[in-house]
């Protein structure tokens, strides 16, 4: 079959590799839909990630498809399902697992290759976070469902509360998807749980980004003012400007660039909540003024990842079709052409675009 594999930075070939064949509890699907991420692009640009892959690696995690092969002792699929794996699966043992901890799994596994015409999926992802795509949803759509349960994660663990006014920085797809999941008005993709508190409708969410059309694509999905940062001599002291001098109730950072980091910070008002969700290059650092954090109670907040809770309530909003995600894909394009997609990327021409094999 024909599939991507990343050798290093901007370093990304499409070669022939052995089909895949499953082991016991596994299953290969076809893949019909797989969708590129900004995470995808820093890995690209990067040649690597901290956590999920070193390469040479097969290339890709957001896929959708159906199912092609059984490995032995696979119980309640078939061939032929319409199906959306999570690209990880906790181990549901270790000390963070016991405390219900998944994203920081001591044996999270982590499967790639998705941009290749079959993946197989490892057993522990068909046993946690392999799920039927209903029938009236796209392939593409259901692809994402990766990215928007790392969203939502990563907005309930910021603790938004009604009438906050949130800061989201960054118009990339993920920007974009926690401007919809914090402005559909929505509050039922999640059920309540002693660790993770109810999300609410919230009324005013202003995004920053740098990219007109992206900017215009929040405000369709709910953002109540969007602004161009590179347009603004000072982000901090406008938000400031918009919340009756206060700063933000909670800052979202979606970009992982450590300057960036720091500006959220900045745009925080006393009491708030920083979410530095953005994965920073490795080895890098930020500094951070000891006293705003102290006397104005800020918190911190680091959220990686997502967790099986938040995958089946990506797909339950994606199938539900309360919010456009479509807005977030630009196009189809064939797997021959994913470098030049990539580099469009990088250019800032495209936010999301579904990979068809041929």
């Amino acid at each position: 079959m024909l599939a991507a594999l990343l050798y290093g930075k901007e370093d990304l070939r499409l070669e022939q590799v052995a089909d895949p064949t499953p082991a016991a509890g596994e299953v290969v699907i076809r893949v019909k839909a797989a969708t590129t991420c900004g995470t995808d692009l820093k890995v690209w640009r990067r040649g690597g990630h901290a956590k999920m892959l070193k390469p040479p690696t097969p290339f890709g995690h957001e896929a959708a498809g159906e199912i092609v092969a059984l490995g032995a002792g696979v119980e309640g699929w078939h061939l032929g399902d319409r199906v959306v794996a999570n690209n990880s699966a906790p181990c549901m043992t270790c000390f963070f697992c016991r405390k219900r901890e998944y994203s920081l799994c001591q044996n999270l596994l982590f499967n790639n290759g998705t941009f290749a015409e079959y993946l197989k999926i490892p057993a522990a992802i068909v046993q946690h976070n392999l799920l039927p795509i209903p029938d009236d949803l796209p392939y593409d759509l259901a692809s994402m469902t990766e990215p928007l349960a790392c969203v939502l994660h990563g907005a309930a663990r910021s603790h938004v509360k009604p009438g906050d006014r949130v800061v989201i920085l960054g118009d990339g797809a993920i920007g974009l998807m926690f401007v919809a999941a914090l402005s559909s008005g929505r509050g039922d993709w999640i059920a309540p749980s002693p660790l993770t508190p109810h999300p609410a409708p919230f009324s005013e969410v202003f995004l920053f980004g740098g990219n007109a059309s992206r900017l215009q694509v929040g405000e369709k999905l709910g953002a109540v003012k969007t602004f161009n940062y590179k347009q603004v001599e000072d982000v901090p002291a406008l938000v400031k400007d918009l919340t009756d001098g206060w700063g933000a109730d909670v800052v979202i950072e979606a970009t992982g660039v450590p300057s960036v980091w720091e500006m959220a910070i900045a745009c925080a008002r006393p009491g708030a909540t920083v979410n530095l969700f953005g994965g920073c290059p490795r080895d890098t650092t930020i500094t951070v003024n000891t006293d705003q954090l102290h006397y104005s109670e800020l918190t911190l907040k680091g959220v990686f990842h997502n967790t099986p809770q938040y995958v089946r309530a990506a797909l339950n909003l994606l199938a539900s079709r309360a919010v456009p995600f479509e807005l977030l894909l630009s196009g189809e394009q064939s797997l021959s052409n994913l470098e030049q997609v990539f580099e469009d990327m990088r250019d800032r021409k495209v936010i999301k675009v579904a990979i068809v094999p041929e």
